[in-house]
C-alpha cells in the first residue's frame, strides 16, 4: 500500500519563515519532519523512491496567477517590488505601520524572496493535483492558501495556489469539473470571493463560526458585503464547543455539496489545515479543538467519501503551527499505508 501513496515535498515552497526575519508559531518544518518519521518506518524507508516526489517541477507564471487574480496585483506581485503585497499577506505590520512579527535585522534572505516561495508551493499544489489524476491520490506537503482574494491577501496567503492550480488544470484541458474540500480551522474567504460565480469550481468550507476572519464587521466601508463573508457553495460553520458534531456536520456537508453537483467531478482538492486540532499553536484557531482523534476520523471521513465515488483527491497540507504539528499529516499517511 505505501507504494501506491504519493507525497509530493517542493523543497523550496518550504523554506522557513525565520529566513526573511518573520517569526511564526511554526517550530522547524513540518514537511521535513513528516517524511523523517516515514522514513524511521521499515516499509516506507524501503520504497522512498515509490512514494516520495520531488521534482521536476511545472512553471508557473504570471498566466497562470491571471485566472484566480487581478492583473495589477499580479503585476505588482512579480515585479521587483512586491513588499506592499508580502507585507499584507504576512501581516508585518499593525495599524500604525510598527513591525509585527518581522525583524529585518534576523532576516538572511530579502522579503522579496518570498515571491519565489510562493510560486514554488503553487508549483506544489500543481503537480499533486496532476499526480492525482494520474494515480487517484496524492498529499503535498505545502500549498492551501486559500485566504488570497483577487487583489487582497492576507493570513499569510499571497496568492491562491488552490484556485490557480484548478483553473490551470481546466485551461489546459486536464479537468472540467474541480471540487476544493477545505478542513482548514479558518475559513475559505479567498477562494470564496474568487470562485463567485463560478459553477466548474465548488468549494466546501467546514471552520470556525467566529474568529479571525469572521471577526470584522458584516459590511464594508462602502456597505457591500464583507470579502471574507462571500458564499461558499456549502458552508459549515462550527460553533465553539461544537467539536463532538463536526464529523457529522461535515458528513452531511460532503453529501450536500455531491447533490449541489450536478456532475462527478474529475478532480478533489482537499485543504486539509492541521490548524483545528487542539494542540496547535495557532491562537486564532482556539475556537476549535479537535483531538488528535477526531482529526483522523475527519481526514478519513474525507477519504473514503471520495475515494468510495472513484474521485481523484489532491492533499494540501495547509495551516499547522507549533513543535507538534506535524504529527497531523503523518498520522493520516501512515493510516493510509
Amino acid at each position: 500500500m505505501v507504494r501506491k501513496l504519493k507525497i509530493v515535498n517542493h523543497p523550496e515552497g518550504d523554506r522557513p519563515f525565520s529566513e526573511y526575519g518573520i517569526g511564526v508559531s511554526k517550530a522547524g518544518s513540518r514537511a521535513s519532519r513528516v517524511i523523517r518519521a516515514l522514513l524511521a518506518r521499515k516499509e516506507f524507508a524501503k520504497s522512498r523512491r515509490q512514494w516520495l516526489y520531488d521534482g521536476p517541477w511545472p512553471q508557473v507564471g504570471r498566466e497562470d496567477l491571471l485566472r484566480a487574480h487581478d492583473a495589477a496585483f499580479v503585476d505588482e506581485f512579480l515585479s521587483d517590488a512586491p513588499e506592499r503585497i508580502l507585507v499584507q499577506a504576512y501581516e508585518l505590520e499593525d495599524e500604525a505601520g510598527n513591525p509585527r512579527r518581522f525583524d529585518p535585522d534576523k532576516a538572511e534572505r530579502p522579503l522579496r524572496d518570498l515571491v519565489p516561495r510562493a510560486m514554488a508551493q503553487t508549483e506544489g499544489t500543481l503537480q499533486a493535483c496532476n499526480l492525482a489524476l494520474a494515480a487517484g491520490f496524492a498529499y503535498y506537503l505545502g500549498g492551501g492558501m486559500h485566504h488570497a482574494g483577487r487583489a487582497q491577501c492576507w493570513g499569510f496567503c499571497p496568492v491562491n495556489d488552490v484556485v490557480v492550480a484548478a483553473r490551470r488544470l481546466q485551461a489546459e484541458g486536464a479537468v472540467r469539473r474541480v471540487w476544493i474540500v477545505d478542513t482548514d480551522a479558518h475559513r475559505s474567504d479567498g477562494s470564496a470571493e474568487i470562485l463567485l460565480g463560478d459553477p466548474t469550481i465548488l468549494n466546501l468550507s467546514i471552520h470556525m463560526a467566529a474568529g479571525w476572519p469572521l471577526d470584522g464587521p458584516l459590511f464594508d466601508a462602502d456597505g457591500r458585503l464583507a470579502r471574507c463573508r462571500y458564499p461558499t457553495t456549502v458552508d459549515i460553520p462550527i460553533q465553539e464547543g461544537g467539536e463532538e458534531m463536526y464529523c457529522e456536520a461535515l458528513s452531511r456537508g460532503l453529501a450536500l455539496l455531491e447533490t449541489l453537483s450536478l456532475q462527478p467531478p474529475d478532480l478533489a482538492v482537499v485543504v486539509a489545515g492541521g490548524d483545528p486540532w487542539e494542540q496547535d499553536g495557532l491562537e486564532s484557531s482556539k475556537l476549535l479543538r479537535l483531538t488528535q482523534e477526531q482529526m483522523l476520523a475527519r481526514d478519513l471521513l474525507v477519504y473514503d467519501f471520495l475515494s468510495d465515488r472513484g474521485i481523484p483527491q489532491a492533499w494540501l497540507m495547509a495551516g499547522g503551527y507549533g513543535a507538534e504539528s506535524w504529527k497531523i499529516p503523518y498520522q493520516f499517511l501512515t493510516a493510509l499505508a
